[in-house]
């Protein structure tokens, strides 16, 4: 795919993303129920929403989707898929109940079991992170008030990712889920590194965090699923840093039989 071709889909991803993100925020701004699925984790009205939502903006793309909303597509059908979009709607759900801000909308275009292509939303902070290869990562600020504007406005120095700042040696941790592995290596780095600095947040954004050159490196010695990570991964490898999967010791690969993940690291180089 040409880079001509990935920026025309990154325009049309950074809008379904917007989109999605209104949709969400509409309800978040009510009495919202909550229901739960057969995993017991919680599932809103926002969720539905937002898989709607993208799925009608995507749908001119002509890829297929697998959207955690949507994830019950046999693996015999989608082991044949080249390219497809990897989709959570809403990843966050539990931040998005605590009402905390910390829930995002994820979209990545994956092509041969790599993600190449990743946008992240951040409805309530209006923040929009998008990277690919041969394009690089980018954040863009007030992105409601600027989704009319070619994508080329965005692809600047200004945004272009990671934001270096001093700072201390900086690991990122999940707001809903800390292991004792994950404890563990925060120890190890600590007696590698010195001091340290902890940032504790929900979502993919901590993978946001490490793109955006606020975290050296996010653990993740817990469960998570594909649609969780690939949109972040992209920005990440986008901007110059690794996502490595700990049992394989290569980079994290999507569209697998399972989709639960394994245990993963994600460092800044």
């Amino acid at each position: 795919m040409d880079i001509t071709k990935k920026k025309e889909l990154l325009q049309i991803c950074n809008h379904a993303t917007l989109v999605a993100g209104k949709a969400i925020l509409k309800i978040y701004n009510s009495d919202f129920a909550v229901e739960h699925k057969d995993d017991k984790s919680p599932l809103t009205e926002a969720d539905k929403q937002a898989h709607l939502a993208i799925v009608e903006v995507l749908k001119p793309t002509d890829f297929p989707i697998l959207s955690e909303e949507g994830r019950d597509v046999p693996y015999e059908e989608r082991k044949k898929w080249d390219y497809f979009w990897m989709v959570d709607p809403l990843d966050g759900t539990k931040e998005f109940v605590k009402r905390n801000g910390e829930f995002t909308v994820n979209i990545a275009l994956i092509h041969k079991q790599k993600a190449i292509m990743g946008i992240i939303y951040v409805p309530v902070k209006d923040e929009l992170y998008f990277g690919a290869q041969e394009v690089g990562s980018f954040k863009v600020n007030d992105f409601s008030k600027n989704d009319e504007k070619f994508l080329e406005d965005f692809i600047s120095n200004e945004n272009k990712l990671p934001q270096s700042n001093d700072r201390k040696y900086t690991i990122v941790g999940s707001r809903s889920h800390m292991s004792v592995e994950t404890e563990q290596f925060i120890e190890s780095k600590r007696q590698e590194q010195g001091e340290i600095e902890m940032i504790s947040v929900g979502s993919s954004l901590k993978l946001c965090m490490v793109a955006e050159g606020k975290a050296d490196d996010y653990p993740r010695f817990a469960p998570t699923m594909e649609w969780d990570t690939a949109a972040g991964q992209a920005i990440v490898e986008a901007m110059g840093g690794k996502v490595i999967d700990y049992r394989t010791k290569v980079e994290m690969k999507y569209n697998r039989e399972n989709l639960l993940n394994n245990w993963f690291l994600v460092t800044k180089e």
